[in-house]
């Protein structure tokens, strides 16, 4: 196994989330904001570097994804969490649904390969527009945390959130159904 730098980046992203969780959970509010920077930096380096060093690996290609998702599934349910006195917190229901939505696209990409074969779905322009949103609020709301100053700013990313995980679940539920009729023909 090629440990590449691009692979090396998404494994240390990995390796951030419980320091994330950790310094959120104890109230190191403005470490966990730099630490989720950072994480999400990663994410945006190790793609570019891949690509421009010419070292995209089947490796990477199933580490970065996963990676993203839990970096972003976690930091939606620490901002949920009762009782670790944040000044904002995400709605329990918007958190629901977005891990629905990352839950129904897996599910949907499974039946699909055991159904039909192996099919590439390829990340769509509002499944990156919907990583990069999910990013923006989770920063929003830890520098609006760090500042200990609630705000209707926070809402507002949430419902901006809200909009293209609706968008991107539905356009993924049309990239399927296309798969499926052009199977069946």
């Amino acid at each position: 196994m090629n440990l590449t730098t691009a692979n090396q980046l998404t494994i240390l992203r990995m390796l951030l989330i419980p320091v994330f969780v950790i310094l959120l959970i104890y109230g190191y509010q403005g470490w966990a904001l730099v630490t989720f920077m950072v994480a999400g930096l990663t994410d945006l380096l190790d793609g570019l570097i891949a690509r421009l060093a010419g070292e995209k690996t089947t490796l990477g290609a199933w580490l970065d994804p996963m990676a993203d998702k839990l970096l972003l599934v976690t930091m939606f349910i620490v901002l949920t969490l009762p009782g670790i006195g944040l000044a904002n917190q995400l709605p329990i229901w918007f958190t629901i649904l977005v891990i629905s939505r990352d839950v129904a696209i897996v599910a949907t990409v499974a039946v699909v390969n055991l159904a039909i074969g192996p099919r590439t779905f390829r990340p769509s322009i509002f499944g990156k527009a919907a990583t990069a949103t999910y990013i923006v609020t989770g920063v929003v709301t830890l520098y609006f945390n760090y500042l200990g100053q609630k705000t209707p700013i926070v809402g507002f990313f949430v419902y901006a959130s809200l909009a293209i995980t609706l968008i991107s679940a539905f356009h993924y539920l049309i990239q399927a159904a296309r798969i499926g009729q052009s199977q069946a023909r």
